[in-house]
């Protein structure tokens, strides 16, 4: 499985504006049919720069589904983004691979 994380960092000045956005904006990516879930995430460690950071985690079906996103449907879902906040946003993506995931298994007494 591919995850492709987008961690963005946002001036204080527009915080409440571009939480309100993402909270719409994630619904349009997953819209595009290439993803099955999505995580949305706050930076607890404070940026040297200021601002507040989140992590927003989508869970690609397949690096097929990742590459049809980025040839499909990126440019214009980010577009949005950048002629709303500019120079008032800072992201960067990356892709992770999940190798494993491991579960506590709790049973009842």
């Amino acid at each position: 499985m591919i995850i492709y994380n987008v961690t963005a960092n946002i001036d204080e000045s527009i915080h409440e504006e571009w939480l309100e956005w993402i909270k719409e904006h994630i619904p349009q990516v997953l819209g595009t049919g290439k993803f099955d879930k999505a995580t949305l995430t706050r930076v607890l460690i404070e940026e040297e720069t200021g601002g507040v950071t989140y992590s927003i985690q989508y869970r690609a079906y397949s690096r097929e589904a990742l590459d049809a996103y980025y040839k499909e449907d990126a440019q214009r879902l980010r577009a949005d983004a950048q002629k709303r906040f500019a120079d008032k946003m800072l992201a960067f993506r990356t892709e992770l691979e999940l190798v494993d995931e491991y579960f506590v298994n709790i049973s009842p007494n």
